[in-house]
């Protein structure tokens, strides 16, 4: 999909007037375009959104291969889930999103086992046959070795024993984060879910889908609006100095960078997908592979026709793409915050600066310093334009 065929309103930086908008928002992702469009629905105001990508909508992007009709998550699969009754009704008033249940198998040592960790995981992987029962005794004993969790390493195998955490996170975790897992924080084990059951639906959020027609389509009809102007392929560096103090801000991009690194570099994760063409049908029989072994260099590998009906399948071809993760520069786009007790430290100086800037307000992943899902990058910005943002414009 050709960003200038898409029906949103583009601008460019030698006809834009930054002092004829009520709102300036920096970055185009989930949050930024929430904010945009309950800003204009509710009060009928001038919004101008700056992003230095060439699209918008963030990592969410997706555009359609005009070969083989596939739709290419531009930044590797996403999957919409939530469990927020009030942001499944906004998404919904973008899109209708089709039924899709998310499911994830790892390569480990060219065996495929299901995840998230689950009582057909334990039984392929072991060669035996558990009943739940002894699924559920054989994780109360992982549990009782590791009774007093301080970091994700301990974390995890304090939930699935050291086998299984050696076998299908700790290269994973090494090559998706580049830091010691010891190292890492507890709260992320909160994300890896483990089951006594056969159930291998690695979400279990209530609502669950995809939209109908396409991200790129669903984050399209959330920049459209007459009082929306995106200003693309714009660092907010360069334009930084045209806006007026007093304009008020939301800004989504990294935090360090909007304080000039200052107190020091943030740790950041960045993504490279190597994407390919492949004369097949099917390349993998599911959407998404992992690769745990530390020898194979990507983390894991997407093949975005089965993201869509089968029915809908290119006979003849297919798409995917190998994941890489490494460290992010100042000339990357970050992905991931890693978060370390180091990290933490500076974050928390950032945050204190932060809230001495009366005139901005910082969101989404990037600006909180936060992993955030779609839903509740979403959910945050609603919480945010009606706390924040509503009272300081009802007057206007």
């Amino acid at each position: 999909m050709e960003i200038s065929k898409i029906n949103i309103n583009l601008i460019t930086t030698n006809k834009v007037n930054f002092d004829s908008y009520e709102l300036i928002v920096i970055g185009s992702g989930l949050f930024g375009l929430t904010i945009a469009q309950e800003f204009v629905t509710n009060l009928n105001l001038r919004v101008l959104v700056v992003d230095k990508r060439d699209h918008i909508g963030g990592n969410a992007w997706s555009e359609i291969d005009s070969d083989t009709g596939i739709e290419i998550h531009k930044y590797g699969s996403h999957l919409f889930h939530t469990s927020n009754q009030k942001v499944w009704e906004f998404v919904r008033k973008f899109s209708e999103f089709r039924e899709y249940r998310h499911t994830v198998f790892a390569n480990v040592k060219d065996e495929t086992h299901s995840l998230p960790i689950n009582l057909s995981t334990l039984n392929s992987f072991f060669k035996q046959n558990f009943t739940p029962l002894e699924a559920a005794r054989f994780f109360d004993s992982a549990s009782q070795i590791m009774t007093d969790p301080k970091n994700f390493e301990e974390k995890v195998i304090s939930k699935i024993g050291s086998e299984l955490y050696e076998a299908f996170y700790l290269g994973y975790t090494k090559k998706q984060w580049g830091t010691d897992p010891k190292l890492l924080p507890i709260e992320m084990a909160s994300r890896l879910p483990i089951r006594t059951t056969r159930n291998n639906r690695y979400f279990r959020d209530r609502y669950e889908g995809l939209p109908a027609e396409s991200y790129g389509k669903f984050l399209t009809k959330m920049g459209t609006s007459q009082n929306i102007d995106f200003l693309l392929s714009t660092d907010y560096q360069e334009v930084r100095a045209s806006i007026k103090p007093s304009t008020f801000i939301v800004y989504t991009g990294p935090i360090d960078q909007y304080f000039d690194y200052s107190n020091g570099r943030l740790g950041w994760r960045t993504l490279d997908f190597e994407t390919s063409t492949l004369d097949m049908r099917d390349f993998q029989g599911t959407a998404v592979m992992n690769y745990p072994d530390i020898e194979v260099p990507f983390t894991r590998i997407h093949e975005y026709k089965h993201l869509g009906p089968e029915e809908s399948f290119h006979d003849s071809k297919t798409i995917i793409s190998k994941e890489f993760s490494r460290f992010s520069d100042v000339r990357d786009e970050p992905f991931y915050p890693i978060n370390t007790a180091a990290d933490r430290l500076i974050f928390e100086t950032y945050r204190s600066r932060a809230q001495q800037e009366p005139n901005v307000l910082f969101g989404g992943r990037l600006g909180t310093y936060k992993y955030l899902d779609m839903d509740m990058a979403i959910a945050s910005a609603l919480v945010a334009f009606h706390n924040k943002i509503l009272p300081r414009f009802s007057h206007v």
